[in-house]
């Protein structure tokens, strides 16, 4: 009888018990605290635009925000309308893979792309506005 040779256990292997390792575990908290870090500070740009657009002011920090915001979009489009960091949650034992699952309320994570693209074009609006009346009045 020939046995199939046994691969070592790769990080979505799980113990006896069913569950990940405690390192993938802590892998998987490290992941969403990152993630949601992350998201935190991407936030804080959006409202930041959001704010400022409302206000007329669009200056060097609002190119900043925005720079952030777009390439935060860019990269989620780029991978499929997916967050890149979903596939490594995954990849060490994350139960739906998501990175916003145990930090945000499901409903939330689940509808941030529907929240946010109003939001997106709200921001591109009042900043177009805000610059298209800075350059008529001269600054």
């Amino acid at each position: 009888m020939s046995r199939t040779p046994r691969r070592s256990p790769g990080p979505r292997q799980r113990d006896a018990a069913g569950s990940g390792t405690e390192a993938n575990q802590a892998a998987v908290v490290a992941i969403k605290a990152v993630h949601t870090l992350a998201w935190l500070s991407i936030e804080s740009c959006v409202v930041y635009l959001l704010i400022t657009g409302l206000a007329g002011r669009t200056d060097k920090r609002a190119g900043l925000a925005a720079a952030v915001v777009t390439t935060e979009t860019l990269v989620f489009a780029g991978n499929g309308f997916r967050c890149p960091l979903t596939g490594l949650a995954k990849r060490y034992g994350a139960e739906s893979g998501s990175v916003t699952d145990i930090y945000l309320p499901r409903w939330f994570a689940h509808n941030l792309p529907a929240i946010h693209t109003p939001l997106l074009v709200l921001m591109a609006y009042f900043h177009l506005k805000n610059l298209r009346r800075q350059r008529a009045s001269g600054f």
